[in-house]
């Protein structure tokens, strides 16, 4: 099995969690031979954690230093466009954490680039590569007319899991500069995508851009594009979405929200007449969790209900090891960059429905 030699920039709380250990795992598919991130504490401490000496504060002398066949973007989305250019314009394959983006004009840019350079880029939308997800894709195919689907995706934030999960390192020692340079790039790009927004829109912006893309990344795949946005509202100050979307012969509702409950509620339902059938995912930090599908029937007098665990592995090994056929065989990633931008005009098509970019 040809090992993939792999750079990783942005060493945050997914990082520490579920990318480096997994690598970890896979290490007959996978070698990690550098590591990136703007906090040299922290580069000392995952360095010495997974036994790697090449270490960058900076994301353009990784990928100049370094001779890799891939690279991780997981630093903060308003750098992600710059990290997968540098890469990519080097011959370097990438795996970069969703959002790939957050304008369509940076989804160009990077598309140009690749094509360019004849490399890979893949979205890491990993619930798509759960197999429970994977079977209700070939479960939907069969179900006949349907009637109505849900996508629902209300948590609890992250910190109130992982602390009781999981040890995640933080220090003090970001540049200034850089922490000034992130809030001014979230603030430019926001309103390039959307235009200048009330806070709390733009707050939902960020929302669908981070947590919502998943499920709604999901449902294309399951359902196709959405003829168009029926309805949509928002409050808590952007934490709560609510909108319906129009398909042939039925409409899907998808509601989201984040609050203080340490629960994580996030299932896709498609009903059809005589047989249902739901996606129901869990935290992804707690790696192992399974993620599940439900088949309800009526078959004759009974009524059936079935639970299908396919597997207790994480839908995030299941993405590397994808990604490892990516790299080492040359396929085109279903999640590409086409199939983001996909998932970019779907948030401002909701944004409009708000109100806005009317």
């Amino acid at each position: 099995m040809n090992k993939v030699s792999v750079g990783v920039i942005g060493l945050g709380e997914v990082a520490q969690i579920i990318h480096l250990p997994i690598l970890e795992s896979l290490s007959e598919r996978c070698e990690i031979k550098a590591l990136c991130d703007l906090s040299p504490r922290l580069l000392r401490v995952m360095g010495e954690r997974y036994g790697v000496d090449r270490l960058y504060t900076k994301t353009t002398e990784l990928i100049q230093q370094e001779k890799l066949d891939a690279v991780f973007v997981l630093n903060s989305d308003e750098f992600h466009t710059d990290s997968v250019l540098a890469a990519v314009e080097s011959g370097v394959h990438v795996l970069v954490e969703k959002p790939m983006c957050l304008t369509l004009a940076e989804a160009d840019e990077i598309i140009r680039a690749r094509d360019e350079h004849g490399v890979q880029v893949m979205v890491a939308y990993m619930r798509r590569f759960a197999p429970a997800f994977i079977r209700a894709k070939e479960e939907v195919e069969k179900l006949g007319n349907i009637n109505y689907a849900r996508v629902r995706d209300i948590i609890g934030r992250n910190e109130l899991i992982i602390g009781q999960s999981s040890t995640v390192h933080r220090f003090d020692d970001l540049p200034e500069e850089a922490l000034a340079e992130r809030s001014r790039r979230a603030k430019s790009l926001v309103e390039e995508a959307i235009g200048e927004v009330p806070e709390d829109v733009a707050t939902a912006y960020r929302l669908l851009c981070g947590l919502s893309s998943h499920d709604l990344s999901a449902m294309r795949e399951l359902l196709g594009v959405p003829n168009q946005v029926t309805a949509a509202s928002q409050w808590n100050g952007g934490s709560y979405i609510l909108a319906t979307f129009e398909y042939d012969g039925y409409d899907v509702c998808f509601e989201t929200g984040v609050d203080s409950q340490r629960r994580f509620d996030a299932h896709i339902e498609v009903y059809g007449e005589e047989k249902s059938l739901r996606i129901q995912y869990d935290t992804p930090y707690i790696r192992h969790l399974p993620t599940t599908l439900v088949l309800h029937e009526t078959v004759g007098d009974s009524y059936q209900e079935r639970i299908i665990r396919p597997t207790f592995k994480d839908p995030y090994t299941h993405e590397i090891e994808y990604f490892h056929e990516v790299v080492t065989a040359g396929i085109s990633p279903k999640t590409s960059p086409e199939d983001f931008k996909e998932d970019l005009e779907l948030f401002k098509a909701i944004i409009e429905s708000l109100g806005h970019l009317s």
